[in-house]
């Protein structure tokens, strides 16, 4: 069971960086573990402003091969290096990732302190990550981009009226998580005994970047949080879309199908400075009430 789900937004921007915005990275706190999804520049200096620590993260999981998705990629893994990290590293990503990180990690004249594992990841893949699962899906790009939805897993919920009735102690119910049953004043007590329901796990939705696309509708179905790629306003929809992007009023679309609990807009194109993104938010809140822009190094704890 996972106590504390956090998502730190260390990028919101797109393409290239702007005085407000660096590149698309989101690192995702699920109690001791922290993922990071895609890598943009600078990601490493983003995340020592924030309360993530770089060597704890244990799995990067990248969109797509754009450059503002992954090109930080080779500063994090140096400055991990520079740190002296020990702790093995998970890399996740679409077709061609094997190579792409292989070939992007060998620039430069540095070693590995520590071993990096890479894998690729289909469309619907499922992987298991103990309390949690991270599903993959492909979305609408000129190349292959994957969304992610990371679940947490469905848990029994314990009853306190339950465990008084059984006379038993929060060591006693880990235990009974732990090894399903307990043997308590000659009674033998399991989850069963002890559960009034079940408690739905969060779920928090990536895309990474896509035109307006129904899988996201599939995928993100009562997510607590959607992170949208929100890149330009209506006006620019139809240009917007060509490449492989979203407006903001597009996301909220999706959003409100998809019946999420939180709309989060990002990927914010550099033409909009922080008194233009307004618009972006207010187009978005026309169809989604919960709906908010993304701001660099912004956290939200989501609830449970």
């Amino acid at each position: 069971m996972i106590s504390t789900v956090k998502i730190v937004f260390l990028g919101t921007g797109g393409s290239w960086p702007s005085p407000e915005r660096n590149l698309p990275s989101i690192g995702i706190q699920l109690d001791r573990d922290i993922i990071l999804l895609d890598v943009g520049e600078g990601t490493q200096r983003q995340i020592m402003q924030t309360s993530l620590s770089f060597m704890k993260i244990s799995k990067i999981f990248i969109t797509h091969f754009h450059g503002d998705h992954f090109l930080g990629l080779a500063g994090l893994i140096q400055t991990m290096v520079f740190n002296d990290r020990k702790e093995k590293l998970e890399i996740y990503g679409p077709e061609d990732t094997i190579r792409q990180v292989s070939n992007f990690l060998n620039v430069g004249y540095y070693s590995l302190s520590f071993p990096i594992s890479i894998r690729e990841v289909g469309n619907n893949d499922v992987i298991d990550l103990g309390d949690y699962t991270i599903t993959a899906i492909k979305t609408i790009h000129p190349v292959t981009n994957l969304a992610y939805a990371i679940k947490e897993k469905d848990k029994k919920r314990i009853s306190q009226e339950l465990m008084v009735k059984n006379s038993l102690t929060s060591k006693d119910v880990d235990t009974i998580i732990k090894n399903g049953v307990i043997l308590k004043n000659g009674k033998k007590i399991s989850i069963d005994d002890i559960s009034d329901g079940i408690r739905v796990g969060r779920k928090i939705v990536y895309t990474g970047d896509t035109a307006p696309c129904n899988c996201i509708v599939d995928i993100a179905k009562n997510a607590k949080f959607l992170i949208h790629d929100s890149t330009v306003d209506s006006s620019l929809e139809e240009k917007g879309n060509e490449y492989g992007h979203s407006s903001a009023r597009q996301a909220a679309e999706i959003a409100k199908k998809a019946k999420v609990e939180n709309l989060i807009l990002t990927h914010i194109s550099p033409r909009y400075r922080s008194s233009d993104v307004k618009m972006l938010e207010d187009e978005a809140k026309s169809i989604f009430k919960n709906s908010i822009i993304a701001k660099d190094l912004m956290e939200i704890q989501v609830p449970i």
